[in-house]
């Protein structure tokens, strides 16, 4: 009696078991197969941005491939030469430009995709020096002109490098320190000229120079924006991109709350 209930017992927590295994079978099997579909759907997307806006949007398509599954894959330049690419034929399907005019150009042209335009970010131009104590609070250094180079972005393909034109105009310094320019062909270019030490100072964007609200090194002077025309800086949808569910998800990502915060620590008003 006593072998009989045993093996009756036996025979029940074996059932047990392989039905709990069976379950857990079938369970492990439909998170793989969430997995397969989720990565099976998600897709990359070839986005165009402006050199100012390189850390902010690394950190952002870091976040989008966690949260999305879907992967940015980034080229940095002057907006300039990214139009001039776009136009003949590069396979771009987002533009994160440095200025409004361009994306607006590309949606007349039928390179973008009509309505998809709007404003991420607008950005900032700073006089900076990799020197501490170096730059003003108050860029008079500028009038002292104690200096034998200044960097700025190419003003023709850079719209950073237009605001800094700008910007001199209005004080009247420009024909004084035109001579000591040294010209990068987009704003990161222009950055490294003064990093290096190549130019003791130039004009560059604050996010280049600023993490969590604070200038990471150096010194600089945030140039008052009623000296320039506003940096306002806008995506598109490229013709290349339409129909493409991760370029749309990008989009969307960037005007999401996550996205916000990171390009408020870099400086961008919104």
């Amino acid at each position: 009696m006593n072998s009989e209930i045993s093996m009756t017992q036996i025979t029940a927590r074996s059932t047990g078991f392989s039905f709990q295994l069976a379950r857990s079978a079938a369970v492990i099997g439909t998170v793989v197969l969430g997995l397969w579909s989720a990565q099976a759907q998600a897709a990359e997307v070839a986005v165009a941005v402006a050199a100012n806006f390189t850390a902010p949007m690394k950190k952002i398509a870091a976040e989008f491939e966690k949260d999305t599954g879907h992967k940015a894959q980034l080229s940095f330049g002057a907006t300039g030469k990214f139009y001039a690419q776009i136009q003949n034929g590069a396979p771009f399907e987002i533009l994160l430009a440095a200025d409004d005019t361009t994306p607006e150009k590309l949606e007349k042209e039928g390179a973008a995709v009509a309505g998809s335009r709007f404003t991420y970010a607008i950005g900032r131009l700073v006089l900076w020096s990799a020197k501490a104590g170096y730059v003003d609070d108050a860029g008079e250094v500028l009038k002292k002109g104690d200096f034998a180079h200044l960097s700025i972005a190419n003003p023709k393909l850079a719209p950073y490098g237009q605001a800094a034109i700008e910007s001199l105009t209005a004080l009247k310094l420009l024909d004084a320190v035109q001579s000591k320019f040294v010209q990068g062909e987009n704003i990161a270019q222009a950055h490294q000229f003064v990093a290096s030490g190549n130019a003791e100072l130039g004009f560059v964007a604050l996010s280049q120079v600023m993490k969590d609200g604070k200038v990471v090194e150096g010194s600089a002077w945030v140039v008052p924006q009623n000296l320039h025309l506003p940096i306002r800086q806008d995506a598109v949808l490229l013709a290349n991109g339409k129909e493409k569910p991760a370029a749309a998800a990008l989009l969307q990502y960037l005007a999401n709350e996550k996205s916000k915060a990171i390009i408020k620590s870099y400086g961008y008003d919104l």
